[in-house]
C-alpha cells in the first residue's frame, strides 16, 4: 500500500525503476514513525510485482491484494523477500537489543538460489540503525558486491551512526514529518472505529508522525497532559495531585500510559522552559535534566513506578509560579 504523505520520494523511486536506473541500496532516513518502513515494504512489494508475469496493478506503490506477490508477503511466505527486525527476546516480552550477525549470515543461502516467483530479491532491514557492528560489517559485503537483481530498503532514523561505509554505498531518500491533513488520513486509515475528537488529539501529539501518535491511541494521552498542565500551573501544596497520580499510573493496567509519562514528563518541562528566560530559564533547565535522567533511568534500573511518578510530578509543580 502506498505510504502517505511521501509522494515526492515514490515518485523518485518509481521514475528510476521505470527508467531502469534503480540503485541496489536505498538508505531511507528520518523522523521515526513518519512511514519509511511502510514505504521500504511497498517499494520492495512493487519491485518484486514487477518482475513477474503478472503486472502489479494499482497505481503507485500499490499491488493489487490478488496479485500472488500481495498475498505471499501478507502470509511472510514469500521466496524472494526477507526482512531484518529485532527478535523477541527468549525470556520476556521485549525485543532484543540489536540485528544480530546471524541474522545477516542468514541472508547468504537467499541470495545462493535463483529467485522463485519472481526475477527479482528484495531485502528490507527496519531499522539498519538497529544492527551490531559485526552484522553491520557483513552487511557491507553484500553492499559492495551486491546479488544481481537484488534491492536492498535500509530503514535508518539516525544515519549518523551508521557505518559511512554503509552510507556511501546507498541513494539516500529523506522523508519528513507529515501535515495535518495527511496525518488524518494515515490515522483514519489505522483507527477506522477512532473518534473523530480521538483523531484530532493524536494529530496534536503526533508531531507529524503516524507511528508516533498511534502509541498513545487509547491512553487518553489528553488526560494526562491536563494532569502536567495543572500541576505547572497551580502547583500541589497538598500533595494531592502527585499521590493520585502516581497510584493511578502504578498499577499494572496502566504500564502503556505509564512509559508515555515518561516520555511526556521531561518533554513537558522542556516545553514550558521555551517559554521562559533569564532565571526562570536556567531553573526549567535544571528541572528538565533532572527529569531526563530518572526518565531514562526508569525503566532501565526498574525504579518503583509510584515513586518516579511522584518525583517527575514534582518537577513540574516546582514550575508552578510562587504564591
Amino acid at each position: 500500500m502506498t505510504p502517505i504523505g511521501h509522494g515526492g520520494q515514490v515518485a523518485a523511486f518509481l521514475a528510476a525503476m521505470g527508467q531502469g536506473r534503480l540503485h541496489h541500496a536505498w538508505l531511507l532516513t528520518g523522523p521515526q514513525g513518519v512511514g519509511k518502513a511502510s514505504f521500504a515494504e511497498a517499494g520492495a512489494a512493487r519491485y518484486l510485482a514487477e518482475g513477474t508475469d503478472r503486472a502489479p496493478g494499482g497505481t503507485g506503490l500499490d499491488v493489487a491484494e490478488d496479485h500472488p506477490t500481495a498475498k505471499l508477503i501478507a502470509a511472510g511466505s514469500h521466496p524472494d523477500y526477507r526482512r531484518l527486525v529485532r527478535l523477541p527476546r527468549e525470556k520476556g516480552n521485549d525485543l532484543a537489543r540489536n540485528i544480530t550477525i546471524d541474522q545477516v549470515r542468514a541472508l547468504q543461502p537467499f541470495f545462493a538460489v535463483t529467485p522463485g516467483l519472481s526475477a527479482r530479491r528484495a531485502v528490507v532491514i527496519d531499522a539498519i540503525d538497529d544492527l551490531e557492528r559485526p552484522a553491520a560489517n557483513a552487511l557491507l559485503k553484500n553492499l559492495e558486491e551486491p546479488p544481481a537483481d537484488t534491492l536492498f530498503l535500509l530503514v535508518s532514523h539516525a544515519p549518523g551512526r551508521l557505518l559511512p561505509t554503509i552510507r556511501s554505498r546507498c541513494r539516500l531518500l529523506r522523508f519528513g514529518p507529515l501535515g495535518d491533513a495527511d496525518m488524518a488520513v494515515a490515522l483514519r486509515r489505522l483507527l477506522p472505529e477512532a473518534p473523530e475528537t480521538e483523531i484530532a488529539a493524536l494529530i496534536e501529539r503526533g508531531a507529524g508522525a503516524p507511528g508516533r501518535a498511534l502509541r498513545f491511541a487509547g491512553l487518553d494521552v489528553a488526560g494526562l497532559d491536563d494532569a502536567l498542565v495543572a500541576l505547572a500551573r497551580e502547583g500541589d501544596p497538598t500533595n494531592a495531585r502527585r499521590v493520585a497520580l502516581a497510584r493511578e499510573l502504578s498499577l499494572k493496567a496502566a504500564q502503556p500510559r505509564y512509559e508515555i509519562f515518561l516520555e511526556r514528563a521531561p518533554a513537558f518541562i522542556a516545553a514550558e522552559a521555551h517559554r521562559r528566560s533569564g532565571e526562570a530559564l536556567a531553573a526549567a533547565i535544571a528541572l528538565w535534566e533532572k527529569a531526563r535522567s530518572i526518565a531514562e533511568s526508569a525503566v532501565r534500573l526498574s525504579l518503583d513506578p509510584q515513586t518516579t511518578v511522584f518525583e517527575l510530578a514534582s518537577l513540574i509543580a516546582a514550575l508552578a509560579p510562587s504564591r
